[in-house]
């Protein structure tokens, strides 16, 4: 029989020797032939499929995905999350809340060590926080807001001060979204150009070993790790394979035994294959969102009429079907239904009705001229995954039939990240992330005026400023009483629907396929954003 083959690049077609022997000049042999799934020795590799490269390995200073997902093995959380979000010990081993809900104290562990071996301590708590959450971190911005001081009256025991109650924070200590980073490696440097962003001195289960751009990311197991026994694994290798179909050959052939990148047009294939299981499900944590952002800046897209006519041009049924598969839903709003102790239906809404869409443009006074085009605009898409290139390419296909003529432009994570958030080099965006675990922690990023902040991505692109929006979203931050932060932001999500700043579209769950010799994914709110410590590798 022919050995299979795997796409490995757009140019470059190679079976599994030919791949072996093109590896060799970049340094990958040895680990291609020691990652096979062979537990043992340097065999107990699990080697994972990468879809988009990282800008950074650390999520300290950024929320990209793809960051949370690598990074999320060589940093351990202050907490970890229950399937149902109830925060459990990581490197805070407790925490209390005082009565004024004016403080909270993390009480750290004692025994743990940076890869460097240098102790972790509560200054690093409070230089990670303070110096580069509060600063740089899309999320962080808002999440830690009211977070004043940290007192730090012993090395294992950090508080919190807050000028406003913050019921939120506990929900945002997860390694991915708000990584300890050595105080000790980055006081007194640049924080964003320090090379310890891209070669990390974490805490966690894997210590980082070697990054070749477009190729691969080694991890090693971390001798020391605080959590006896553990990880299980030697180590792990993520390589880098764009394209969808070469992930899923990658796969089938027992080249990758984990992948996040397969289409959801493929999974049914791909999981009748022998050896290989689908491990997707509604994880908490990495539930993501796509929208349309439009730069209000400029005035050809400030008519609201535009923007909802364009809302009315898209089919979510059409795009349920044959973009999501079935897997994931149809956005309502800016909340996913998930987040359901804030989510509200009870928004304005605009149903697929291409004729109400025309009737807003001509409103809109926006005519059709030569060719019938009423307006023309570039659309850059997130770059991170199958779902954003159907769903870029579905809209191109929708808005033209009511005048609206749409230029797709590509480029990759980077550029796509300096160009929204360092350049606004753009006119719409077809983009998002994650909504939750809190609004404050994920919603609240998109339209917050105050989190307007050049070169602070997967924030306002927007520039949306909205006296109201602003209101609602600060008082429900502090607002202790449940129901009453569920009213506030029932109230935000119908201001900002109606003010459609943003076109929330879809929200959609990843797709993690695994070979049979993994064992599955604990059974927490993380998913890929988990330290993966636990898993195992059997025999092939």
């Amino acid at each position: 029989m022919a050995a299979p083959f795997i796409e490995v690049a757009p140019h470059l077609v190679l079976n599994r020797r030919g791949l072996l022997v093109g590896a060799a000049s970049l340094g990958l042999v040895s680990l291609l032939e020691g990652c096979g799934g062979r537990p043992g020795g340097n065999g107990n590799r699990l080697v994972i499929g990468l879809e988009t490269e990282p800008t950074a390995l650390t999520t300290a200073i950024t929320s990209a995905g793809a960051v949370q997902f690598v990074s999320s093995k060589i940093f351990d959380g202050l907490v970890g999350y229950t399937a149902n979000l109830t925060p459990v010990p990581r490197l805070a081993m407790g925490w209390e809340t005082a009565p004024d809900n004016l403080s909270l104290t993390l009480r750290l562990r004692p025994d743990v060590k940076w890869h460097d071996g240098r102790p972790f301590t509560s200054a690093d708590v409070s230089y990670s926080l303070l110096e580069v959450w509060k600063k740089f971190h899309s999320r962080g911005r808002s999440t830690f807001a009211n977070v004043i001081a940290v007192d730090t009256p012993d090395a294992h025991t950090a508080i919190l001060r807050l000028s406003r109650p913050a019921p939120y924070i506990l929900s945002a200590l997860a390694s991915n979204e708000s990584q300890v980073i050595p105080r000790h490696v980055y006081q007194g440097q640049d924080v964003l150009g320090n090379p310890a962003n891209n070669a990390p001195i974490g805490t966690g289960p894997f210590r980082f070993v070697e990054w070749q751009r477009g190729q691969y990311i080694v991890l090693d197991r971390n001798p020391d790790y605080w959590d006896a026994g553990k990880p299980h694994l030697d180590g792990i290798i993520f390589r880098l394979i764009g394209d969808s179909a070469s992930q899923a050959a990658a796969l089938e052939t027992g080249e990758l035994q984990f992948c996040t990148g397969v289409a959801s047009g493929d999974v049914d294939r791909v999981v009748r294959s022998a050896g290989i299981r689908d491990q997707t499900r509604d994880y908490a944590l990495q539930t993501a969102s796509l929208g349309l952002e439009f730069n209000l800046d400029l005035p050809k897209l400030r008519d609201v009429r535009l923007r909802r006519a364009i809302a009315h041009a898209i089919d979510g049924e059409f795009v349920l079907r044959n973009v999501l598969y079935g897997r994931g839903e149809i956005a309502t709003g800016p909340l996913p239904s998930n987040l359901g102790r804030f989510y509200t239906d009870d928004v304005p809404r605009y149903p697929f009705d291409p004729g109400k869409a025309e009737a807003l443009l001509d409103e809109a006074g926006l005519h059709r001229g030569p060719g019938g085009v009423r307006l023309a605009f570039i659309l850059d898409a997130q770059p991170t995954g199958d779902q954003s290139t159907r769903l870029a390419q579905y809209i191109r296909a929708a808005l033209e039939p009511i005048g609206i003529k749409v230029q797709l432009r590509s480029q990759d994570f980077a550029a796509y990240v300096k160009r929204a958030y360092t350049d606004r080099d753009f006119e719409v965006l077809l983009g998002g992330g994650q909504m939750g675990p809190d609004p404050v922690i994920g919603t609240q990023r998109f339209y917050w005026s105050k989190g307007i902040a050049k070169g602070v991505a997967f924030s306002n692109a927007s520039h949306y400023s909205s006296a109201e929006a602003d209101r609602l979203l600060e008082t429900a931050a502090t607002e202790s009483d449940e129901a009453e932060r569920r009213a506030l932001y029932a109230q935000f999500q119908r201001v900002v629907q109606a003010d459609l700043p943003r076109i929330p579209l879809i929200s959609y769950y990843q797709v993690l396929l695994a070979r049979d010799q993994l064992s599955a994914l604990s059974n927490s709110a993380e998913g890929i954003y988990g330290n993966f410590a636990d898993l195992k590798l059997a025999p092939a």
